[in-house]
């Protein structure tokens, strides 16, 4: 429905695209990968009008409708409800009912629909402009990572709803699981071209990783060619008996068409520093309750009980603002609990990647001065090298943290906690604003990573991948769940969810352990394993 001819776009010295042709079918659901910068944004402002190509055209078909989803926030209305209404087509304007069922899956309350706009967080904010859009239903989405903000609950339900829109949608997000699921095709930037491909990520990176590999030995084979017929000149060229043949190689040379060396992005690579620790369990936490106020009837949670061992891999989920982070935080000893307290290992060494801690990074350190005030003992060549493996070679190193990008800032905080040997990682949301493939070094290194790891984290692909326990924040309180997952899911899934959806998650009827609550419930209490 989108034609896309011979579209060039630079800024100054910078090529995004060069004589690029595409086009995006009926009914088709691309995901667009790229490393951040490669220009993937810039394509969305091009087929909106907000920019022009330097060359080339891109063709609309008349009355073709194209929604996109707002990063500005502003709003004309006293109410949520009234806000997003406003979005409905003169001849639905009066069917608020279609925008509360968008709101309701999008996590809003039956009470937030008379609250004022303003009232809620920009996390909350940014969800009323999906909303705003989603109820035009439009023939085309383009969508620039509509999952930043979205917990875990919410991003199932907009799952659902991506799969059952009946009209096209290009989507960016680092959430490679969230894309594989609501796509039917796959787009990337490849070396300033755009190459779309049916399927997953999975079925395009191996595409192009084949034909890469494909290009190198035919042009391995080219230059032993080349040389071949450079020596035979070379010792032809002088003998009378052989001068015209050499000669006649030398203009076959002379058109040979050179098969040049394909030129790689920057890859991040890594592995996380792992201090051995003799205990089997590198912390406890008995009976944590936590509240701002210090009142205990507005604890975010109430007698939390959990270990910690030495290889564990526990995830921290549900719903936005129910205590997630501050839980990690709390872990992390920058918060002091109501009730309990925790008992640590000595030989614990903790790496803590917050979202508290991205902000604390010294905005007028550069990049080197920054990972070296985490370990000041580290010279300036190991410090070069671990700077050169989150993606800062050479001059990068001297960039200030100020004129970061997030994804860059990320990287950084990421690096300071390599500096040091820890056994327990404790990660807030550690892929915000990180492209696919950094996504899965850092998923890959979590894996492989010999101590333990508690995150936090709205990425079902990287649950799957990882997780072996959860902490699961509800309406009510935060429970242990012994299992995985899909275990969770299928024995109890989220309450907001539709009865037929948790139906369709219990049918493999798999046997998985129970929800603990608290210390209550488990049979015997359970000792310390410090060593």
């Amino acid at each position: 429905m989108i034609q896309i001819s011979n579209l060039t776009k630079s800024y100054g010295k910078q090529s995004l695209y060069s004589a690029v042709t595409l086009s995006i079918g009926p009914r088709e659901k691309v995901g667009f990968v790229g490393r951040n910068g490669s220009g993937k944004s810039t394509l969305f402002r091009l087929i909106l009008g907000e920019e022009q190509p330097d060359s080339g055209i891109i063709s609309i078909p008349k009355g073709y409708k194209i929604g996109t989803l707002e990063q500005h926030l502003k709003f004309t209305r006293k109410t949520v409800l009234e806000e997003v209404a406003t979005a409905l087509s003169e001849d639905e304007i009066y069917d608020h009912w279609k925008a509360e069922k968008i709101l309701f899956g999008l996590g809003f309350t039956e009470p937030d629909m008379e609250k004022q706009p303003e009232s809620f967080s920009g996390g909350y904010q940014i969800r009323m402009n999906l909303a705003k859009l989603l109820v035009q239903n439009p023939h085309m989405l383009l969508l620039d990572e509509p999952t930043n903000y979205l917990d875990i609950v919410s991003l199932r339900w907009l799952k659902g709803w991506l799969r059952s829109f009946q009209g096209e949608v290009i989507i960016i997000t680092h959430d490679r699981g969230f894309m594989d699921e609501v796509t039917t095709h796959t787009m990337g930037v490849v070396r300033r071209q755009l190459r779309k491909l049916k399927g997953d990520t999975i079925t395009f990176f191996e595409t192009i990783d084949h034909e890469d590999e494909i290009h190198e030995k035919t042009r391995v084979h080219q230059e032993k060619r080349i040389k071949e017929i450079e020596d035979f000149v070379a010792r032809n060229k002088a003998r009378a008996s052989s001068a015209a043949r050499a000669q006649s190689r030398l203009k076959l040379l002379d058109k040979m068409e050179r098969i040049e060396k394909l030129d790689h992005e920057a890859m991040l690579a890594f592995r996380f520093n792992h201090e051995k620790c003799p205990g089997k369990v590198l912390m406890e936490a008995r009976n944590l309750s936590f509240s701002y106020n210090g009142n205990s009837h507005n604890a975010l949670f109430k007698n939390l009980t959990f270990t910690v061992e030495a290889q564990d891999r526990i995830a921290i989920i549900g719903k936005n603002g129910k205590g997630k982070s501050t839980l990690l935080n709390l872990l992390a000893g920058e918060l002091k609990p109501l009730t309990g307290g925790m008992v640590t290992h000595p030989g614990i060494k903790i790496g803590h990647f917050g979202q508290t801690n991205i902000q604390r990074l010294n905005l007028e350190c550069n990049v080197l001065e920054e990972l070296s005030s985490a370990n000041p003992s580290l010279n300036n060549q190991r410090l070069r090298s671990l700077a050169g493996a989150m993606m800062f070679p050479g001059d990068a190193v001297e960039k200030s943290i100020k004129v970061l990008s997030g994804g860059e800032r990320s990287r950084v905080l990421l690096g300071k906690i390599l500096a040091n040997p820890t056994n327990l990682l404790l990660l807030d949301e550690p892929t915000n604003h990180l492209d696919i493939e950094s996504i899965e070094e850092l998923t890959e290194q979590l894996d492989e990573y010999e101590g333990a790891v508690v995150i936090v984290t709205h990425s079902e692909m990287i649950l799957r991948d990882i997780a072996t326990k959860l902490i699961i924040f509800n309406e009510e309180n935060a429970q242990l769940f012994l299992g995985n997952y899909d275990d969770f899911l299928e024995k109890i899934g989220w309450d907001d969810e539709p009865k037929a959806r948790k139906q369709e998650e219990k049918e493999k009827k798999v046997d998985v352990p129970e929800v603990i609550p608290t210390r209550q419930n488990s049979q015997k209490k359970r000792k310390c394993g410090f060593a």
